[in-house]
């Protein structure tokens, strides 16, 4: 990838974020908010909504450098296992694993005496369905579906290694809104990098192409 299109690539991320933290945080405090509002405190309002915006675009960096942290893992594993069939099994099964870490280590965490583990499957069901859902995307997109564990494998796995911060503090409106800006960030990630390969690969193909017009030129003189 170009220096141009990986700087778009960022801050297209970083949109995706700040609006993706903003709109969930809105609605998920919206109670609050229109009190706010109906006490005429504009000000406050407005500092809270650029606030929310401000984490988001934190949390679409962290996201970004699980992004490529994971395209080198993803290298390391197929160097490791020698084979991608065997290295995608590993990666459907570290999933499955995070997904009962996920459930267990909240519920052991956080559940108080008596309670029932059954909501704490809610996130990672919700997690596991939306990674099933780009990684089918991604799969179609590539035509390959042998991208469908690796796809999985990052919407769950690394999704979940970035969410730790907040899955530590077990706040309901910050699970939440963290959780849609993290999916949000890593899906478009997931999806979008081709599109910015291609331009890539179509900038240097001009590139090249003015060069040797150039050199032809200068030649022809």
């Amino acid at each position: 990838m170009t220096i141009r299109n990986w700087i778009r690539f960022f801050v297209m991320t970083l949109l995706v974020g700040g609006v993706t933290t903003g709109v969930v945080g809105i609605t998920v405090r919206w109670d609050e908010l229109t009190t706010q509002l109906a006490g005429e405190d504009t000000v406050e309002l407005i500092s809270v909504v650029v606030w929310m915006i401000g984490v988001g675009m934190t949390f679409s960096v962290l996201s970004q450098m699980g992004y490529f942290a994971y395209l080198t893992i993803h290298q390391f594993g197929l160097g490791i296992f020698r084979s991608l069939k065997l290295w995608n099994r590993v990666q459907l099964v570290i999933t499955a694993f995070v997904l009962f870490d996920l459930v267990y280590f909240r519920f052991d965490a956080f559940a108080d005496e008596g309670d029932s583990l059954l909501p704490y499957f809610s996130l990672a069901v919700f997690l596991l369905v939306v990674g099933i859902i780009v990684a089918l995307l991604k799969s179609k997109q590539a035509g390959n579906k042998a991208l469908f564990p690796s796809t999985l494998f990052f919407m769950v796995v690394v999704t979940t290694l970035e969410w730790l911060p907040v899955l530590r503090s077990n706040e309901n409106y910050w699970l939440i809104t963290i959780m849609f800006t993290l999916i949000a960030t890593n899906a478009y990630q997931m999806l979008a990098l081709p599109k910015y390969n291609k331009r890539s690969q179509k900038d240097r193909e001009e590139r090249l192409a003015r060069k040797a017009a150039r050199e032809k030129e200068a030649t022809a003189k």
